[in-house]
C-alpha cells in the first residue's frame, strides 16, 4: 500500500471543534410494546414519491418545469441525516431535473405529504456554478452540528450525455444557521477515472477534524486533514478489490467505541472480504502493514450506516432485509442479527440516528426500479422507525 502526500490551501475558515462522542441509542425490542404503540412506530415517519418543493412563489416552480429543469419522477432521496426534527437528504443529480440536491423537511409522523426546502439556499443549487453544489451523493451530520456534503459535480450520471460541470469537492454548513463552513478540494489527489462515492468524518483526540472518502475507480481512500487543509490518498491493497471483474461500488463506514477510538470499515460490494483500519494510523499517516482482513462476506453486502457507535447495519444486495453486526464480535452470519425488512419490499439507502426520539430510522425506496427508469410519475420513499432490538 503506498501514500501520496499533498498540501492543499483553502480559502474558507473551519473553526476548531472539541472531541466528541455522540450518544448511545437506548436498546428497545417492540415485543415489550403494546400492540398499539407497536404500531405506532412502524409507521413511516414520512413518506412520498418523486417530490415537492418549497417554491420561492409559483412562478419559479412554472419557470423550472416549463424548461425541464423540475422533474418529479428524476429525483430519489439516497441518504439522510437528522438533526432534532429537521432530516436532510442527498438528492443526486443522476437525471435531469432535479433542482436541489441537498434539501431539508421537518420530521412528521404519518404526514401525507412531505415539501422540502433546499439547504441552506437555492443559490446553493445552481448548476454549473462550482461555489454552489451540483450532485451530492453522501452526506454526514457531526456530533458538532456540521452537515458534511460530497458533491461529485458530475450531473445527469444516468443520462447518455453526463456533464462535469465542476472538480469534486466537500462542503461543511452549520445546520443551525445554515453558514458554509469549509470548502473542501481534491486538487492532487484524484484524477480523470476517480469516483468518489462515500463520506466519514472523525474527529482526533485533539478534536482536529478528518474527513474519509472512498475513490471507488483508483481503489484508494483520501484521507483529509481539515485544520491543516491537506490530505493524502491511501492505495489499498489489492486484496481489497478480489473477486471484482469490475471495481464498482466502495462502501465505507466508521464506528466508534467509547473509549474514544475509531475504526474506518470498507468493502467494494463485488468484493469477497471485509477489510478495517484504525483511524488513528490515518490520521497520523501510518498506513504501511495497518489494514486487516475482517472476514469473508457470504454475499454481496451493502452497507447502509452505523449507530454512531460499535455497530454497523447492512443488507445483502437485493434484499430488504436489514441486519446489524456489533464490531465487538467476530465477523460471522450468528452475529448478524435481522432488524428490519420493508413491508413493501422496497431497499434501504441508509440507516440513521435519531437522538431526539432515542431511534433508528431507515431510508429506503424502489432504488432499482429509479436505475432502470421504471418509476412512472415517481421513485416510491419512505423514513421509517426500525423495528428490532439493536
Amino acid at each position: 500500500m503506498s501514500k501520496v502526500f499533498l498540501l492543499i490551501a483553502t480559502a474558507t475558515i473551519f473553526t476548531s471543534t472539541s472531541a466528541y462522542q455522540f450518544p448511545p441509542l437506548p436498546s428497545l425490542s417492540t415485543s415489550l410494546l403494546t400492540p398499539e404503540a407497536r404500531q405506532l412506530l412502524s409507521t413511516p415517519d414520512i413518506k412520498w414519491s418523486g417530490a415537492e418543493f418549497s417554491w420561492p412563489c409559483g412562478t419559479t416552480k412554472a419557470l423550472l418545469k416549463n424548461s425541464g429543469k423540475f422533474i418529479p419522477k428524476n429525483i430519489i432521496a439516497t441518504r439522510a441525516q437528522i438533526s432534532r426534527d429537521n432530516v436532510f437528504f442527498a438528492m443526486p443529480r443522476y437525471r435531469k431535473g432535479v433542482p436541489a440536491t441537498l434539501v431539508k423537511t421537518k420530521l412528521k409522523r404519518g404526514a401525507c405529504s412531505v415539501s422540502f426546502e433546499p439547504f441552506p439556499c437555492w443559490t446553493m443549487q445552481e448548476e454549473g456554478k462550482c461555489s454552489a453544489l451540483q450532485s451530492v451523493v453522501d452526506i454526514v451530520l457531526d456530533g458538532s452540528d456540521i452537515l458534511w456534503a460530497l458533491d461529485t459535480g458530475v450531473v445527469g450520471t444516468l443520462e447518455d450525455d453526463p456533464v462535469q460541470y465542476c472538480p469534486p469537492k466537500i462542503l461543511a454548513f452549520n445546520v443551525k444557521n445554515g453558514k458554509l463552513s469549509k470548502t473542501i478540494t481534491f486538487d492532487g489527489l484524484i484524477n480523470k477515472n476517480s469516483r468518489l462515492q462515500y463520506l466519514a468524518v472523525d474527529y482526533g483526540r485533539d478534536g482536529r477534524p478528518f474527513v474519509y472518502v472512498s475513490d471507488a475507480a483508483a481503489r484508494a481512500i483520501i484521507v483529509y486533514d481539515v485544520q491543516a487543509s491537506r490530505g493524502y490518498r491511501v492505495m489499498l491493497p489489492k486484496a481489497v478489490s478480489e473477486g471484482c471483474g469490475k471495481k464498482d461500488v466502495l462502501y465505507l463506514t466508521l464506528t466508534r467505541k467509547s473509549c474514544g477510538t475509531s475504526t474506518l470499515f470498507f468493502t467494494y460490494l463485488c468484493s469477497k472480504k471485509l477489510f478495517s483500519i484504525q483511524t488513528d494510523y490515518l490520521r497520523d499517516g501510518r498506513t504501511n502493514g495497518k489494514i486487516e482482513d475482517v472476514g469473508s462476506k457470504l454475499e454481496k453486502m451493502v452497507i447502509i450506516g452505523t449507530d454512531n457507535g460499535c455497530a454497523i447495519f447492512f443488507r445483502h444486495e437485493g434484499h430488504p432485509e436489514v441486519y446489524r453486526w456489533d464490531t465487538n464480535t467476530p465477523f460471522q452470519q450468528a452475529n448478524f442479527k435481522p432488524v428490519y425488512r420493508s413491508d413493501s419490499c422496497q431497499l434501504a439507502t441508509h440507516a440513521v440516528a435519531d437522538y431526539r426520539h432515542s431511534r433508528m430510522r431507515v431510508l429506503e425506496s424502489n432504488f432499482p426500479d429509479y436505475i432502470q427508469g421504471k418509476v412512472g410519475c415517481g421513485a416510491v420513499q419512505q423514513l421509517t422507525v426500525m423495528e428490532g432490538c439493536f
